[in-house]
């Protein structure tokens, strides 16, 4: 069984994305496993990892998340387990999930440090694992270089096999290609494939901001599925909003609080897959109705409308198991422009 390790740089590479593609596009049967637990969650009273439940549901896997997991955090690991008995656990899972396989798919962290000091990092797993190592690297053009660069001369892979990188989002490819790729081949790092950026990877849909916002779905449920390119605050006049041109930009989210019916009554007349209503007040019967007729999902949150605003900007949005279109175009990416063969 071939075992592949899956490194990033820096937080939000697109690992997770990158798996989902490639057990797509290597048309084989698939493992995974992520020792190291980053992204936690409480489900039916138990812990278990974000990226490890979504894998296990794409790729049809019958190992629960919580079973590929070792741990989450660092205190605990390094209490309970010392290098020794990290190797026999990484081992115990890999050939408990591995049987009937023909790849063994391994996820790092958040970035190339995270791990480390509990012998849970992406390198140290590689070498353990005896897994070919490839590093995902994302973000401008320069940091993109810049992370390359830092971990040709600074970080020690003579211990494992670095296959070499996937570079994810980038937003030119044949000007990155004409810059850049000759550059880093010369460095001795081999391009396994380039990714563009795909702006409607990173939209969020109704449901998913339901789930991850904790909000109370009072409307409008047949539109959750709706897809959210733009935001807007609705902190001021509904006149005002209306002269806005962010306003009438197609499928918006409107975030406002639940006693401005002027401000949700024009959302309702104007192109918005949803509505966030702040402050945990309900708006009047008639403006819900109107939601339901339209399929227009209202989400109620008691957080205010600042706070929801700011908690948006920060949100990453993750892939759903649900989510057949994004899975669909991210396979089509991978095989469009990595050398799975290389794999």
């Amino acid at each position: 069984m071939d075992k592949l390790v899956i490194a990033g740089t820096r937080k939000s590479a697109g690992k997770t994305t990158i798996f989902t593609g490639l057990g797509k596009a290597l048309g084989k049967k698939v493992a995974y496993m992520k020792p190291f637990g980053d992204r936690l969650i409480y489900r039916k009273k138990r812990l278990w990892d974000y990226d490890a439940a979504l894998l296990t549901n794409v790729f049809g896997l019958e190992e629960s998340p919580e079973d590929i997991t070792i741990g989450f955090e660092h205190a605990k690991l390094r209490y309970v387990y010392d290098e020794e008995r990290v190797k026999e656990k990484l081992h115990e899972i890999a050939n408990n999930v591995g049987k009937n396989k023909e790849m063994l798919f391994v996820e790092g962290g958040r970035d190339l440090a995270y791990g480390v000091s509990v012998y849970l990092d992406a390198i140290s797993v590689a070498h353990y694992l005896d897994g070919k190592l490839v590093l995902v690297v994302g973000g401008n053009d320069d940091n993109i270089v810049d992370d390359i660069t830092l971990f040709k001369k600074y970080v020690d892979v003579s211990n494992v096999d670095f296959a070499g990188v996937i570079i994810n989002k980038v937003h030119d490819i044949e000007d990155f290609k004409n810059t850049y790729v000759e550059k880093i081949k010369e460095m001795g790092v081999n391009v396994i494939g380039i990714i563009p950026y795909v702006p409607e990877l990173s939209y969020f849909t109704m449901d998913y901001l339901s789930e991850t916002l904790f909000a109370k779905v009072i409307a409008g449920e047949a539109g959750l599925n709706s897809v959210v390119k733009n935001i807007f605050v609705g902190a001021m006049s509904s006149n005002e909003a209306l002269r806005n041109p962010m306003f009438n930009k197609d499928s918006k989210l409107l975030i406002t609080s639940g006693d401005r019916s002027d401000m949700i009554l024009s959302g309702l007349e104007t192109n918005t897959a949803g509505i966030i209503l702040t402050n945990n007040i309900l708006p009047p019967s008639n403006i819900i109705s109107k939601a339901s007729e339209k399929n227009i999902p209202l989400l109620l949150v008691s957080s205010n409308t600042y706070q929801v605003a700011s908690q948006l900007e920060k949100m990453e949005a993750l892939l759903t198991k649900d989510n057949t279109e994004k899975v669909s175009m991210i396979e089509k990416l991978i095989a469009d422009n990595v050398d799975v063969k290389l794999l």
